[in-house]
């Protein structure tokens, strides 16, 4: 894996490139995006097939191919943010060029399905980039999402960041975090993008997956070493992730018992996800997880200065 390199920081009045790398835009909660992003004093640009589909795609693999690395290359965009997420970024990513991605030192922001399109980038590009709010809700991202996201893409966040959840189980880790959507970690396992965990803080999130899917989910990352080599476990928001069956376990009780199992670290409750607030965290930054205390503490900006 390469050496990892920071994004350079958005500047203020800077240029954010829209991209769709995934699932279908709709364009009047693209437009909304637009001008909350617009509205907090940023230019934005996008392409003119940005609103194409392919199905459940925003248009074809070579169109959201071209589009990312035409973003890329764009010395006028100075940070990308992903339209919403849905399906279809690991289609794309054999189509991508590493080098010209880490050349150009560019902040992605994204979550869901671009989960696969961080951790691509952080394992073949050597690239951090964030987690954190897309253009996918009907007014755009919250104000305290906004806020939070506009800080870390321009390094004016406090130091150390402390995001607050539910005490788990555990004493205090440190690692690199790492982790997105459950779904999208375990879709990543033999994979050249394949999340790596050594020592890591992973985070975790989903949406819409019934208990025993998280189960399945889990037992997986389980049987292939992953959560075990982690230092610790932070867990986001689970979003329809219950039955309506009175006897079956709930999603938390579910993730409980497996990370109770696993015996690392873990906290629950932490303000990301399919939920609000999504507020944006770094893919590897360093980050302190206290298990007693239910907090994380993310110690690096997550960009440099120009």
């Amino acid at each position: 894996m390469p050496r990892l390199v920071w994004p350079r920081a958005l500047r203020p009045g800077g240029t954010i490139g829209i991209a769709a790398p995934a699932g279908a835009v709709d364009p009047e909660r693209l437009a909304a995006g637009e001008a909350r992003l617009r509205a907090a004093g940023f230019r934005t640009v996008r392409r003119d097939d940005v609103l194409e589909r392919c199905g459940y795609l925003a248009g074809d693999d070579p169109r959201r191919a071209r589009e990312f690395m035409h973003l890329v290359g764009d010395e006028k965009v100075d940070a990308i943010l992903c339209a919403r997420g849905g399906y279809g970024c690991d289609r794309i990513l054999p189509l991508l060029d590493p080098a010209r991605v880490r050349a150009a030192r560019k902040p992605l922001v994204g979550y869901s399905d671009v989960t696969a399109l961080l951790l691509w980038q952080r394992r073949r590009a050597g690239l951090a980039g964030f987690h954190g709010p897309m253009l996918e809700r009907e007014a755009g991202p919250a104000a305290d999402e906004l806020e939070a996201l506009v800080r870390a893409l321009t390094g004016t966040a406090p130091e150390p960041v402390v995001r607050r959840g539910r005490p788990g189980a555990g004493g205090r880790v440190e690692g690199r975090l790492t982790g997105g959507s459950l779904t999208m970690v375990a879709a990543s396992l033999g994979t050249p993008w394949e999340v790596d965990t050594r020592g890591a803080v992973l985070l975790l999130e989903e949406v819409g997956e019934r208990p025993y899917r998280l189960d399945r989910l889990m037992q997986q990352l389980r049987a292939s070493g992953k959560l075990e080599a982690a230092a610790g476990v932070g867990l986001g928001a689970f979003v329809r992730c219950d039955e309506s069956d009175p006897g079956y376990p709930s999603g938390a009780e579910v993730l409980e018992e497996c990370l109770r199992a696993v015996g690392v670290p873990w906290v629950s409750g932490l303000p990301f996800g399919h939920a609000h607030p999504n507020l944006a965290w770094p893919v590897g930054a360093r980050a302190r997880l206290d298990g007693r205390s239910g907090e994380l503490h993310i110690l690096d900006a997550g960009v440099v200065k120009r």
